[in-house]
């Protein structure tokens, strides 16, 4: 029987990595996967995901009005899909999270959806409250604030590595721009530097 997986942590834990390996284990084993990402993030190369470790593969995007649903219904009525493989999650709609059910519960295919859990404000994206109200299994992927505890949160720098506590939700970006911190770190302001 099929789920849907929310798999999600802080920044730089690994998400990336995770779900090209599970996609590695489908694919391995001779079953049809396809995956998505969010169509805003083109820091390395549009309709890919890439590790920071170094490893990538080729993935359809999605914007906040691609009909998910529809789509993985005419692909796995020409080819069985066994799995559906989401990064950037957190960019999906709450819509887009009601579809991800449907393809669970109607087609019976998995689903495991790889996302941040909350902004730089401390503030749940649409797509992962959804997401952590209505998936099957919840996953923490885990890594570690300067401090060495568990990073929950993250931070927004500007340029010259201020922490920003305004600003619109969604701004793409890396090691330069985010920072995982522990909450308590998070509730100082504190980079550790």
């Amino acid at each position: 029987m099929a789920k849907l997986y929310f798999n999600y942590s802080s920044m730089n834990a690994g998400k990336s990595t995770a779900l090209l390996q599970a996609n590695h284990n489908y694919l391995e084993r001779g079953m049809k996967t396809k995956m998505f990402t969010y169509s805003g993030d083109n820091r390395f190369e549009e309709n890919k995901i890439v590790s920071r470790i170094g490893i990538s593969a080729e993935a359809h995007s999605f914007t906040n009005t691609t009909d998910l649903f529809k789509n993985l219904k005419e692909d796995n009525e020409r080819e069985e899909i066994r799995c559906v493989l989401i990064d950037e999650a957190q960019f999906l709609t709450k819509e887009q999270v009601k579809e991800l059910g449907k393809v669970v519960d109607e087609l019976d295919i998995a689903v495991l959806a790889f996302g941040i859990r909350t902004d730089f404000r401390g503030e749940l994206f649409e797509g992962s409250k959804y997401l952590l109200a209505w998936a099957d299994n919840l996953k923490e992927i885990k890594t570690v604030c300067w401090c060495g505890r568990k990073a929950t949160m993250v931070v927004r720098l500007d340029k010259k590595g201020n922490i920003l506590t305004r600003g619109e939700q969604v701004e793409i970006g890396g090691n330069e721009k985010y920072v995982p911190l522990c909450r308590a770190h998070f509730n100082k302001k504190d980079l550790g530097s």
